[in-house]
């Protein structure tokens, strides 16, 4: 069970930004929760704690409540930031929570600002989530469905009137559903609602994005995307939310459109009734980038594996303090050479060094310059090449590329370099030439493995 988590505080210049970190797994989720957010009071709510856990059992999740909303900051009523600085303060948070990539949920009126975010930073977006989500705040003839400047201008009025008492869900029918204890519910609700934004700010919030318009950018969106709405007429009875969902599926290339199937009365929020079915189709977008992402962190390169044969008996003959000096030298050797031809040094153990090179013909260079320069130290070293798939982790490579190199290696005679066929192949025109060290079957590795011999 997730613990009310720690609130922090990210800063863009004088503006403070709240955000709280809970929740484990493969992904990052930026959460934006649109229409009343506080990030502390939002886990007084047991719908709402339990839909902010669910999400938390399938990623990292960063919660933060906008500018001007909940625990943020707002200079004034009339100080409301335009959207691209609410995209800029989302940089800023997950800077803060050392992020680098993140799904972005967004509902209702945040909507407008995570599409700008994908389509404008795509490379810091891995997925979106649009919950019932605006595309425009005003009818246009796209979206004619919208509220007119007459009727957002009565819904200010009723917003002035009402915001933060029970009056408001008496007035609009906020919530809807059957929320059970009713003062249990306004014992929450109206505080929450109240500690999120004042009816002047809201107001002020509401008329400044009257003319905010993403539609064009909608195209522009690359990454997994999941629009959600709700399938029920009697909860939208004018069709804004399914409407808007399916303008932005249509438009948004490769997305997915849910409206989930509920019984009974769902409720005026998605962490309500249909939060069940929500958090499971956001687990299977998260499942979607996960896997995506890992075919990201394959790579292919040129792996070199060496090592000094006999070193056990070297040792031995010359005693701890001598072999300990002479394997400084012998490692000062090796990194010279992997410098002139720009290996990267990924790992040393004892006598041996793992390299990788963005070139083969490097690689095997590399490899004859290292046997040939600790000679002198009366040293012989045996080397291994091959180029595959790699898989990126943590600054370092792995995989089965990385096993093949390393097999390979372990097959060499002293004063050796083996490669694997396709580095022959790839060095074809190079002047590198070999000669064929036949068929050999390498430990945990399927299938037998043509080798070659560099002797020129």
């Amino acid at each position: 069970m997730t613990e009310r988590p720690e609130t922090r505080y990210a800063w863009n210049g004088p503006v403070a930004l709240a955000y709280q970190v809970f929740g484990q797994g493969p992904v990052d989720l930026v959460y934006l929760q649109g229409y009343t957010s506080h990030v502390d009071l939002n886990w007084e709510s047991p719908y709402l704690a339990k839909f902010l856990r669910g999400l938390a059992g399938h990623a990292r999740v960063i919660m933060t409540d906008r500018r001007g909303w909940g625990c943020s900051d707002r200079f004034s009523p009339g100080d409301v930031a335009p959207l691209e600085v609410q995209v800029d303060d989302l940089v800023v948070v997950m800077d803060a929570a050392g992020t680098e990539r993140a799904i972005i949920f967004a509902s209702w009126d945040t909507a407008p600002t995570a599409t700008l975010f994908a389509a404008g930073i795509p490379e810091r977006a891995a997925g979106l989530v649009l919950c019932d989500p605006f595309v425009s705040f005003l009818a246009t003839p796209q979206t004619p469905w919208m509220w007119t400047r007459r009727e957002w201008d009565a819904i200010n009025d009723e917003l002035r009137a009402s915001w933060g008492t029970p009056g408001y869900r008496e007035a609009t029918g906020d919530l809807g559903g059957d929320i059970g204890d009713e003062r249990e519910f306004l014992d929450w609700y109206v505080p929450w609602t109240r500690a999120s934004v004042a009816p002047g700010a809201l107001a002020a919030e509401f008329g400044s994005f009257a003319g905010v318009d993403v539609q064009e950018v909608l195209p522009s969106i690359q990454v997994p995307t999941l629009v959600i709405s709700t399938h029920r007429a009697d909860f939208d009875d004018s069709g804004m939310i399914r409407k808007n969902a399916a303008f932005i599926a249509d438009r948004v290339p490769g997305s997915r459109l849910l409206e989930p199937v509920t019984t009974g009365d769902t409720g005026w929020f998605h962490w309500y009734g249909r939060a069940p079915a929500i958090v499971e189709a956001v687990a299977d977008l998260i499942e979607q980038v996960r896997e995506e992402q890992a075919t990201f962190d394959r790579l292919l390169a040129t792996v070199l594996f060496t090592d000094i044969v006999d070193s056990s008996l070297r040792a031995a003959d010359l005693g701890d303090r001598a072999w300990g000096e002479l394997l400084e030298r012998h490692h000062t050797v090796v990194r010279a050479m992997l410098a002139r031809y720009r290996g990267k040094e990924i790992d040393t153990a004892g006598d041996g060094f793992f390299a990788s090179f963005d070139g083969p013909a490097r690689a095997v260079k590399a490899a004859q310059a290292i046997v040939e320069s600790v000679r002198p130290l009366g040293l012989e070293i045996r080397a291994g090449v091959h180029t595959g798939e790699v898989q990126a982790m943590a600054g370092k490579i792995g995989g089965l590329g990385v096993v093949i190199g390393a097999r390979i290696g372990g097959l060499c005679g002293a004063g050796e370099v083996l490669v694997s066929s396709t580095v022959k192949d790839l060095v074809a025109g190079s002047g590198i030439t070999f000669e064929d060290a036949g068929e050999h079957e390498l430990k945990g590795v399927p299938d037998r493995w043509r080798l070659y011999r560099v002797v020129a």
